[in-house]
């Protein structure tokens, strides 16, 4: 029931019940899980609140490597790149147009990169980029993201990788920022450090 919850308001953006009464169901699961240790699910929605303390993150190879963005100043080296892919291809590089190869632009979210891996529709690891070779093993705070599927629904390979990016909405950021300066506390410099920072902390109930 929490993980249809889950869906109706990270997926859908429809929501069927209120903050509190999602709350209520969710201290009840906790409740009983601590009742009944043993079944207790590694991808249980209680695991989204966090309370595991990790003193070092294990470092994990990636099965393909995560490869950073290039950056591109000018008209010339997009050109290059353009030549460069239809080479790859076995496309004629001369021709300014081909109709076989299709460009999409996207705004950048900065913030952390990561791979998720998920076996038979669990969760199973969550990876940060690290060098691109290998990274850091952060599963236990990115259950605490509630928008990342522990399980998945619907029709899935056995086993494959997700990889995309956590970062902190700017409203968000602000909010936290305004909190912090009202108790006192630095704010924090930007929203991508904050990102990473916070998935390296070692107590994943303050993540």
């Amino acid at each position: 029931e929490l993980e249809q919850h889950n869906y109706n308001y990270y997926t859908l953006s429809n929501p069927t019940i209120s903050d509190y009464d999602f709350d209520m169901l969710l201290e009840e699961l906790i409740k009983l899980e601590k009742e009944f240790p043993e079944y207790v699910s590694p991808n249980s929605p209680s695991q989204r609140v966090g309370g595991e303390i990790t003193k070092t993150f294990k470092t994990v190879k990636h099965q393909y490597p995560m490869l950073s963005l290039a950056n591109s100043y000018s008209k010339e080296e997009m050109q290059e790149f353009d030549t460069r892919v239809k080479k790859g291809l076995e496309l004629d590089t001369n021709s300014l147009f081909t109709p076989d190869i299709e460009y999409v632009c996207e705004l950048k979210f900065d913030g952390l990169s990561i791979s998720l891996i998920y076996e038979n529709g669990q969760l199973k690891q969550a990876v940060t980029r690290g060098d691109g070779v290998q990274g850091d093993d952060v599963t236990t705070n990115v259950k605490t993201i509630r928008s990342i599927p522990l399980k998945l629904k619907g029709d899935f390979p056995p086993a494959f990788e997700v990889r995309g990016e956590i970062f902190f909405p700017r409203n968000v950021f602000d909010e936290i920022n305004a909190e912090r300066e009202e108790i006192g506390e630095a704010p924090l410099a930007n929203p991508r450090n904050a990102a990473s920072g916070t998935m390296k902390m070692q107590d994943s109930s303050v993540v």
